[in-house]
């Protein structure tokens, strides 16, 4: 995917033309969001190859096409749009690769938002619709949160089971495609909490994959290694291939046992 610089801009055209509303640049937001989670999780693989030390300063960009691409930084100066963090490939044999990957993660998220927020300064939004916008995305987990799995820190698996229990006939890393997950309940002392304590259940059912939450009717299945869920089409992974699956691990932590 390394090309000739500026891969965010490639998008960008369209958004000028087209975005006016917080929504419109939230879907942007979100989009570029999505791009990037692959790169550091199902893809994670392909991203780790392409970001060779050799090479020149690299940049990790989502696009708005919900893909990702690694290359260099754009040659206009100030460029059209906010710029990654430069030379994210010099520091990746330096460090162990989780953190690395959680270097980037942390560095992508604050590229989102510089992104959303520069569409919002150009598009005039005002305070409502810049806290609007905000409101959007901070109700998203961070590419942090999903690369490191706090997300799950405080998660239970879906249908309420333990990893080590199993069902009478599947493992119980395979959710029920026809039921939503149970959510783990709370101390009565906690219900003054509210919201927070929703938002936190709600996090707790989020795809290692792409971000977001659990709906209705999907399947899911869990790795075995890293103890995260995924949508089944995420991984690429249906419910009757999972049948013959005694130890699923997800792309990612294949990958690293790949390179030990």
């Amino acid at each position: 995917m390394d090309g000739d610089g500026g891969g965010a801009a490639a998008g960008a055209a369209a958004v000028h033309h087209h975005t006016r509303s917080p929504e419109d640049v939230f879907r942007d937001f979100r989009a570029r969001r999505a791009g990037i989670l692959k790169a550091l999780t199902t893809d994670v693989e392909k991203f780790y190859q392409q970001c060779d030390p050799e090479k020149e300063n690299l940049c990790l960009y989502g696009l708005p096409n919900e893909t990702w691409e690694v290359t260099l930084p754009a040659e206009e100066v100030p460029p059209e749009l906010p710029e990654p963090a430069l030379g994210i490939n010099f520091a990746r044999d330096g460090m162990i690769e989780k953190d690395w990957l959680s270097l980037v993660a942390v560095h992508s998220d604050a590229w989102l938002l510089s992104v959303a927020f520069y569409f919002g300064a150009r598009f005039g939004f005002d305070k409502d619709a810049r806290r609007r916008l905000f409101t959007m995305i901070n109700n998203l987990p961070t590419v942090y949160e999903v690369v490191t799995g706090v997300v799950k820190k405080q998660s239970k698996a879906p249908n309420g089971s333990s990893k080590s229990s199993k069902s009478n006939s599947k493992p119980s890393k395979q959710t029920n495609s026809n039921s939503k997950p149970a959510k783990p309940a709370h101390p009565k002392e906690e219900e003054d909490s509210g919201r927070e304590d929703a938002e936190e259940e709600d996090q707790a059912y989020l795809c290692g994959s792409c971000g977001e939450s659990y709906a209705n009717g999907e399947f899911w299945i869990c790795c075995d290694v890293c103890e995260k869920w995924f949508h089944g089409k995420c991984v690429r992974i249906t419910p009757a291939k999972a049948e013959h699956i005694k130890q699923y691990k997800c792309p990612s932590c294949s990958s690293k046992r790949s390179r030990e």
